[in-house]
C-alpha cells in the first residue's frame, strides 16, 4: 500500500502549469513539515517535500494557497529520475488525491477567509466559487 498523509506550511506558491494536449492543471508547490523534537538541544527542524496535484484540485490550489498558508495532504509517494549534466538525479514527489486548507487566510490577505479540501474546496467568507454554497453557523449541526 502507498499512502502518506501530512500537514505543513508551502514554503512557497505553487506553480501551476497546463499539458500540451490535454490542457490539465499541474500544480507543484512544497512543504515544511515539522519533525518531532528531539536531539541533543532539542531543537525543531522540519522536512521539505514536493507536492504535485492535477485538474480541479491543480487549480483551486492556485487560486487559494500561497506561501505559508497550513494544508492537510493524502496521497501517494512517486519515485522518478532523470539526467543532467551526464548525472542521473532522483526525485520523490507526494501525488495529492486531496489537500485540505488548515487555516484562515486566502492567497491576497491573511486575515480573510476559510477553506476546506482537495476537489470540493469551498469558502466560509463572501467569495463563494461557482457551484457552491455559502454556509452560515446555523448549518453547522455542532
Amino acid at each position: 500500500m502507498n499512502s502518506v498523509a501530512l500537514i505543513g506550511r508551502l514554503t512557497r506558491d505553487p506553480e501551476v502549469r497546463y499539458g500540451a494536449s490535454s490542457q490539465t492543471a499541474v500544480a507543484r508547490f512544497s512543504i515544511a513539515v515539522d519533525r518531532q523534537r528531539g536531539g541533543r538541544d532539542g531543537e525543531q527542524t522540519a522536512d521539505f517535500i514536493n507536492i504535485v496535484c492535477f485538474g480541479k484540485t491543480a487549480e483551486l490550489v492556485e487560486k487559494y494557497m500561497g506561501k505559508g498558508r497550513l494544508v492537510g495532504i493524502t496521497g501517494r509517494i512517486q519515485t522518478g529520475s532523470y539526467e543532467k549534466d551526464g548525472r542521473k538525479v532522483y526525485t520523490t514527489d507526494v501525488i495529492a488525491d486531496r489537500v485540505e486548507f488548515l487555516d484562515r487566510g486566502d492567497k491576497a490577505s491573511e486575515g480573510g477567509q476559510s477553506y476546506s479540501g482537495g476537489q470540493s474546496a469551498a469558502p466560509s467568507g463572501p467569495a463563494v466559487p461557482e457551484g457552491f454554497a455559502q454556509l452560515t453557523d446555523d448549518d453547522i449541526p455542532f
